[in-house]
């Protein structure tokens, strides 16, 4: 016991004096430009939300655009998903246009988020609620970085 206490505190001091390993450095390495990004990831994933909440009325009746399945559900979640993370891609390094941009993305992943609740609940108001909150923070962004001849805003 008198070896044992002594060898345990000197293993217990030389473990303290040892530097700590810093953690690997992440290489973003993005694939899509900005356009790109819109175009093939967020406007699916918004479209998506959108045509699957509210309701259409016309002469010919009222259509309900709400899943009525619960793999029509998940989808909605996955798009809700998708949308959320991609507010993620747009703060990445090289894609970040400054600290307005990394709000609305962040509102984008606060929205996506509200979709992804809605959607795991079943829930077509909070649904339709969540594809507003999308809108408005789309359309903000729109209004102060969009680049005139890549496509009409939304």
């Amino acid at each position: 016991m008198k070896i044992i206490v002594p060898l345990l505190s000197l293993l217990l001091l030389s473990a303290c004096g040892q530097p700590a390993v810093p953690p690997p450095v992440a290489k973003f390495q993005p694939v899509t430009d900005i356009h790109e990004t819109m175009l093939w990831i967020l406007d699916p994933a918004a479209d998506k939300i959108w045509d699957s909440a509210g309701t259409i009325i016309t002469a010919e009746g009222r259509t309900e655009l709400a899943p009525t399945t619960d793999e029509g559900w998940q989808e909605v979640v996955q798009a809700a998903a998708v949308l959320a993370e991609a507010g993620n891609l747009l703060m990445l390094p090289g894609r970040s246009a400054g600290a307005d941009w990394n709000e609305y993305s962040e509102g984008l992943i606060g929205a996506g988020q509200l979709a992804i609740a809605a959607a795991q609940q079943q829930d077509s108001d909070a649904l339709f609620d969540a594809g507003g909150r999308i809108y408005l923070v789309c359309k903000a962004c729109h209004d102060q970085y969009w680049i005139e001849g890549k496509g009409a805003p939304e």
